[in-house]
């Protein structure tokens, strides 16, 4: 039967168990923008017409942007009719319709035209942009590397202040991989906000400037180390 080693080590052979850490700002990868096109009628079909007529007027102007629009999603779609106030008839007064749009773009120079031109379309409203990284960034491995340095080095220092070195890894886990409830994400700040309806007959304005807003990129592990027997 083979025994088990105590799990904190021996004077032998003393574990030291330290945490990496690396906090990384990088600058974005992508961009996203929320477009809501909206019709007004006095019946469902004009409203209808009206609102597929407005929407094709985005896809088609998004599309002209080849891959800088990275993906182009419809959402949320509706017709809601508007009764009356008055009496007790459900007697419709009008029908909005509206419908969602949500273009994510990976050219930044682009973004400020693509932006400005849609929100110049009839009836058409624009919020964004929000930016963000892809989940499967380099950025995100980058962080994971610098925080495993972090913890090697931090490791070595206690070992050395005890006049002693790091002999062998005995673990390495991202933290709360093990049993531990899981840590909470630190939150990414929000992108700005650019926001404009545009209702017909305005002249279409200089696009605007958009300055990326970096993103902070964050990565924890936990690492125990043996090390040689302490000079005390």
């Amino acid at each position: 039967m083979t025994d088990t080693p105590p799990p904190y080590g021996t004077p032998e052979h003393p574990r030291v168990a330290v945490r990496g850490e690396a906090r990384l700002e990088v600058d974005p990868e992508t961009a996203t923008i929320a477009i809501t096109i909206s019709a007004r009628g006095r019946d469902r079909r004009a409203a209808l017409e009206d609102l597929t007529r407005r929407n094709n007027h985005v896809l088609e102007l998004a599309r002209t942007y080849g891959q800088a629009v990275e993906k182009l999603e419809t959402g949320a779609f509706s017709i809601t009719p508007e009764l009356t106030q008055r009496g007790r008839d459900e007697k419709i007064r009008a029908y909005h319709g509206r419908v969602h749009v949500t273009a994510v773009l990976n050219d930044f120079t682009a973004l400020g035209e693509f932006t400005t031109r849609t929100a110049d379309l009839d009836m058409t409203r624009v919020n964004g942009p929000w930016w963000s990284l892809r989940p499967d960034s380099p950025a995100h491995a980058n962080a994971r590397r610098h925080a495993v340095r972090e913890a090697v080095q931090r490791a070595r220092e206690y070992a050395d202040a005890l006049g002693a070195h790091l002999t062998a890894l005995v673990e390495l886990a991202d933290l709360g991989a093990e049993n531990a409830p899981l840590a909470a994400p630190m939150p990414v700040a929000p992108g700005g906000i650019h926001s404009r309806a545009a209702y017909g007959g305005a002249a279409a304005e200089p696009a605007p400037a958009l300055e990326p807003q970096r993103q902070t990129v964050y990565a924890q592990v936990n690492a125990r180390f043996t090390m040689s027997p302490p000079k005390l």
